[in-house]
């Protein structure tokens, strides 16, 4: 049995894995941007992460009941956004998206497996961090988003490679009808939270790897940039000088 930390599980995928790993016996820590919206079935941290004070809050109610033998990080915003800054002067997208995995990441003790939500839209992303608050670039929610979910794969590779002993990976869970994917989208949701929960806590020899990118439990490889190193540094280290 293993314990589980996962954000954004109120609803959508995050909700879908919690439950999943639930049914199987392990045990679950929710998270939920605001009281009174986290389902009962498990304890449940409180806190909106759109702020830095907001993601520490998160680190530290989770720590408590910890420790974990793997986190989730799938909290995110998606591409209908417009353009907005937080309390902290920061792009919503990449706070939600990028800057709070990031936190709720060196905020917390090292889990054994760590599983960072990401999208087939990374391949769109921009290949580096030339503007990533979009103070130069004229706004466009769905770029915005490509670049958070390529931003995404570079910490679960980043973090893979200066922790060679946490299983670090990222993960596509398809295009499905989730309240942010919208009730078009063409995949299979019954598949949406498969691949997270298997990286968390399965035996599976192909589950116990890192430094992957992941669709349905198979292994593809992310966008190029994704694996450049010196890049991965820089996303890191940028996102420390902002906490």
């Amino acid at each position: 049995m293993a314990r589980v930390f996962i954000t954004g599980s109120a609803d959508g995928l995050g909700l879908m894995a919690a439950e999943s790993l639930h049914r199987d016996g392990h045990e679950v820590v929710l998270h939920a941007r605001a009281a009174g919206r986290a389902p009962d079935f498990a304890p449940a941290v409180i806190g909106d992460v759109t702020t830095i004070a907001g993601m520490r809050a998160v680190a530290e109610q989770a720590t408590a009941l910890g420790p974990y033998d793997a986190v989730i990080h799938n909290v995110a915003v998606g591409y209908r956004e417009p353009r907005s800054e937080t309390p902290d002067g920061l792009e919503h997208v990449f706070a939600v998206n990028v800057l709070a995995p990031y936190a709720l990441t060196v905020l917390m003790p090292l889990p054994q497996r760590l599983v960072y939500l990401s999208s087939g839209m990374h391949h769109g992303g921009t290949p580096g961090l030339a503007d990533p608050q979009w103070t130069v670039r004229r706004w466009n929610g769905s770029q915005a988003y490509s670049d958070s979910k390529f931003l995404d794969v570079l910490l679960a590779l980043g973090f893979a490679r200066r922790h060679p002993r946490v299983l670090s990976n990222a993960v596509d869970p398809g295009w499905v009808a989730t309240r942010m994917g919208g009730p078009g989208a063409p995949d299979d949701l019954t598949q949406g939270a498969v691949t997270q929960t298997w990286l968390a806590v399965s035996d599976d020899p192909r589950a116990k790897v890192t430094g992957r990118y992941f669709h349905h439990q198979r292994q593809y490889s992310p966008f190029d940039a994704a694996n450049d190193v010196k890049l991965q540094d820089e996303l890191l280290d940028y996102c420390a000088s902002l906490l």
